[in-house]
Formats: structure tokens, C-alpha cells, sequence
């Protein structure tokens, strides 16, 4: 039984489940709600009267404590099961081979974890290459990194494809790290912090991003972009984005998140989280 059920058995108001949803009679004192009109998510418990507009949190309503967590899991559920029948994504390339080395000290472990692959096709030759996942699990793009001098260094493919913040696979709790860059991000999970998420350059991070890190459970953002003027740049524009959403801004001395060593990372990690 949910906790909106039961609320509405401990405050006697009649009420009737339609799917997803329960019925109940409008609970706006001046609406004079003959027959149940208002319906309320029963997992949510957020209410809409259809017939007067009346709407809102049954358990702000009756000044109740429930649990914010379990709301945003459920909001994460929905969006995942939306993201998952809108389409079937794309799959791995036929023949693909699983990278297997340690470019830029990152294990290979941790390359394993993220996919990461060589491929004959053009747009993959000589790059380390990585499916970009959703939410959902679904991989709506691939980037691939040039390991060869005198090429783009990072491609998309299919280009001109929005791309998520990666990874968000699983709720968080607190605090993420958010950087640039897909390696920035591969380096502190390969030594730690598997808290990082990559917003793959400032121009793809929006109030859109923000709602899905809090959908996510996150409830502050600990940020570490490069510590170039662009990088300082950078991080400015994401706090003006971020608004009234905590925002840590953790300044390196040189070079960028996919630079720090073990060492380095382990203290920041001590220094962030204890």
C-alpha cells in the first residue's frame, strides 16, 4: 500500500484507484465537488482537480513528512521507462574490438566499464571510441577520442545529436563532480571519485541538465573544470546556469581533472567528502 493511501484512510477520505492514479473529491474548500473530480498520483501524491484547477503535494497539504528521495527515485523510474520506448537507441558496431590499454594512466579496468572500443569504420579509426549512454541505458551517440596527431581530436557520431550528461545510469545521493570532459571524468572514476559526471564542454550544460541532476537526487554540484582561462571561464557560465543550486567551485593549480594522479585524487577526495 503507498503512504498516499494511506493518508487518505487516516484522514477518511473516501477515495477510488484508477491506474496509476487515485480519485477522490476536490479537497479545494470553496469547490463544491459533488462527484470526485480530483485525481492524485499515488506514488507522488501530487493532486489536480480537472474541474477548478485546484492542485498541489497531498502531503504538503496536511503538513506530513515523507521521504523527497523516494519521489525523485520514482521521478527517475518514469523518466527511464519514457527514454526507453521512445526508441531503441543504437547499437555497438558490428565487429567492434574492446580497447584494452591504458591511455593516460587510466586502467584498463576502467575503460572496460565504460565501453570503450576500436572500429574500422572511418569515423572510428584511430580514436579510442565510447558509447554515450542516457539515463535509460539506451546509447544515443558515440564519441571517439584521436589518438593520432593532425586530426580532430574529439568526434561525435551521429553528429549534431544532444548529448546527455554521461554517466547518470543510476540515482545519486548529495554531492556530484561535474567537469568537461569525458576523460576528465574517466580519470577520477579510474582513482576514486565515482561521483563525476561529464557535461562534454559548457555549451552543452542548460536548465534542462540542472532538472535531470535533481531528478537524480543530486543536491550540489562540486565543480573542477580546467584551470586555463577558459576553463575559469567556463565554470563561471555554469554557475550563473546553476542559479540557486549549490555550487562548489574547486580550482586545480594547472592542468585539468584528467591530469591528476592517484595521489592528487586521493586527497581531493579527503578534502571534498573526509
Amino acid at each position: 500500500m503507498s503512504a498516499v493511501i494511506d493518508l487518505l484512510e487516516e484522514r477518511g477520505i473516501y477515495y477510488k484507484v484508477a491506474g496509476q492514479d487515485i480519485l477522490i473529491r476536490c479537497l479545494n474548500p470553496e469547490h463544491d465537488d459533488s462527484s470526485p473530480s480530483m485525481r492524485i498520483d499515488k506514488v507522488l501524491g501530487m493532486f489536480n482537480c480537472f474541474s477548478c484547477g485546484f492542485k498541489g503535494s497531498l502531503f504538503r497539504h496536511y503538513d506530513v513528512d515523507y521521504s523527497e528521495l523516494e519521489i525523485r527515485r520514482e521521478q527517475l523510474r518514469r523518466l527511464m521507462t519514457n527514454l526507453r520506448s521512445s526508441g531503441v537507441g543504437l547499437d555497438m558496431p558490428e565487429g567492434y574490438v574492446s580497447y584494452i590499454g591504458n591511455y593516460r594512466n587510466i586502467s584498463p579496468e576502467t575503460y572496460k566499464k565504460f565501453g570503450a572500443f576500436h572500429h574500422h569504420a572511418p569515423h572510428f579509426t584511430g580514436r579510442i571510441n565510447f558509447p554515450i549512454r542516457e539515463a535509460s541505458g539506451r546509447i544515443v551517440v558515440f564519441q571517439g577520442r584521436n589518438t593520432i596527431d593532425g586530426d580532430r581530436k574529439y568526434l561525435f557520431y551521429p553528429a549534431r545529436v544532444k548529448v546527455p550528461l554521461f554517466p547518470l545510469a543510476r540515482p545519486f545521493q548529495g554531492r556530484i563532480i561535474l567537469v568537461e570532459g569525458l576523460f576528465d571524468m574517466l580519470n577520477l572514476h579510474d582513482k576514486g571519485l565515482d561521483n563525476a559526471v561529464c557535461c562534454f564542454g559548457v555549451k552543452n550544460f542548460n536548465e534542462n541538465k540542472l532538472n535531470d541532476l535533481k531528478i537524480s537526487g543530486v543536491s550540489a554540484i562540486d565543480l573542477i573544470f580546467d584551470a586555463d582561462k577558459a576553463g575559469k571561464e567556463a565554470a563561471q557560465q555554469i554557475k550563473k546556469i546553476a542559479g540557486m543550486f549549490p555550487v562548489n567551485e574547486i580550482r586545480l593549480a594547472s592542468g585539468d581533472p584528467g591530469d591528476l594522479t592517484q595521489t592528487e585524487v586521493t586527497e581531493l577526495r579527503r578534502k571534498l567528502y573526509g
